[in-house]
């Protein structure tokens, strides 16, 4: 089993409803920022960050997706009959992701600065950790309409409050998984478990980070990485 992880869930299988029109006729992780489809925004980073084993996981548009990853070696794991959430989505792909620690993805975001990846693999200590979540202030969080998700301990652990927004990518252990008797659930049930044993940490990106979760939101990310460029 291995501690330092290898492998990345990426999570392309949401309905994409807050896009509205945009999604109607094709999956929010192939909606193009700055010319290149958001999924494509997210491999770049796996790849750059070292991973070398990448699953996405697919319910909407399934098919569109499948061609659309065809030839790229990422792994498939199909949600088409029933879309199951990021918990469940997870645990359904843990055959496909092998044993221990994996890096977990999501496809609607666009990130500059330092690769999130190797900040998560650099500050991961399994001795302490079970979760580590990559995190922006609130103020720095473009995209985002809340009031953010997680207050962030001078020990590094975390704790739900405000302050600090969850990127969408993190390490986690999904030992426990398996005993989450609902079929479709959220993994937020896993990190309440995490949270309680003291063993959810943070890490804060230093960089930029957009949530592309609305229309609205595209320009917001283009601007970031029209900034970045230059």
């Amino acid at each position: 089993m291995r501690t330092a992880p290898d492998a990345l869930m990426l999570f392309a299988a949401g309905l994409g409803t807050r896009m509205k029109d945009l999604t109607l006729h094709r999956p929010k992780p192939l909606i193009e920022v700055a010319g290149k489809p958001l999924i494509d925004h997210a491999l770049d980073l796996a790849r750059a960050g070292g991973v070398t084993r990448i699953v996405a996981n697919a319910h909407y548009h399934a098919a569109q997706i499948r061609a659309h990853l065809a030839g790229t070696g990422v792994v498939l794991s199909d949600e088409s009959d029933v879309v199951l959430e990021t918990g469940g989505g997870l645990r359904k792909a843990l055959p496909l992701l092998g044993p221990g620690p994996v890096f977990t993805l999501n496809s609607d975001a666009v990130w500059t600065g330092p690769n999130v990846l190797a900040t998560l693999r650099q500050a991961w200590d399994p001795a302490r950790m079970s979760a580590l979540l990559a995190l922006v202030p609130r103020a720095a969080a473009l995209g985002y309409a809340g009031a953010g998700d997680f207050a962030l301990l001078p020990d590094g652990r975390i704790t739900r409050g405000e302050g600090y927004v969850y990127t969408g990518a993190q390490i986690l252990d999904p030992a426990g998984i398996e005993t989450i008797s609902e079929p479709v659930f959220s993994l937020n049930l896993l990190w309440n478990r995490i949270l309680a044993e003291g063993r959810a940490y943070g890490v804060v990106h230093p960089g930029g980070w957009c949530d592309v979760g609305r229309p609205e939101c595209i320009a917001l990310a283009e601007s970031l990485v029209r900034h970045d460029r230059h």
